[in-house]
């Protein structure tokens, strides 16, 4: 765990100062709230670090916040607190995390939970799968997801749509660059 590594310093404790800058307290409550109304599990629901790190770390209520959007998604939780056992659960809860939904750029490793490394990431990885619970018919958090839009064009509409100059390519109304000069000019 981390208690038995070496105090970090210089450009470690730095880079990790600005991870732990970026973790917010109150979206990490209003996760752990979620997972509560999810579960019915009776956790302490306190959005500071050393709350959220204690109630997640060993995956359980991870596990159970799976199972409860889909049941049987994760068949064996690990109630032991051994360090494999707990990475376990983590791992497993990703797993799920991903078949749900959640973009893997919004997950987190293992060990940005188990070390406590990167707390902000594990509140991302649930905010996103909490705006992902309404496919499994449960409360969701934060804003709804856009939902698929598929347009479909005949022939002709694309052929019209070719000869249509788009604005994107911004107008300079006729204005050209001369007679512009940045700097002295050339003396020869």
């Amino acid at each position: 765990m981390s208690s038995n590594r070496a105090p970090k310093s210089g450009f470690a404790a730095e880079a990790q100062r600005k991870i732990n800058s970026k973790y917010s307290e109150e979206l990490a409550q209003e996760s752990l709230e979620w997972i509560k109304a999810v579960t019915d599990e009776p956790i302490n629901t306190s959005g500071d670090t050393d709350n959220f790190f204690e109630v997640l770390k060993d995956g359980v209520i991870l596990c159970k916040l799976a199972n409860a959007l889909q049941p049987g998604s994760i068949k064996k939780v690990n109630e032991s607190k051994m360090a494999f056992k707990c990475m376990e659960n983590i791992s497993a809860f990703l797993e799920c995390a991903k078949n749900f939904g959640v973009p893997t750029q919004e997950t987190f490793q293992s060990v940005d939970l188990w070390e406590r490394q990167n707390l902000n990431s594990v509140v991302i990885c649930l905010q996103s799968l909490g705006r992902k619970a309404s496919n499994f018919n449960k409360p969701s958090i934060g804003p709804k997801e856009a939902d698929k839009n598929v347009r479909q064009f005949s022939d002709e509409q694309m052929r019209a749509g070719q000869n249509v100059i788009s604005l994107q390519y911004g107008s300079n109304k006729g204005a050209t660059q001369s007679g512009i000069n940045f700097g002295n000019t050339r003396h020869m």
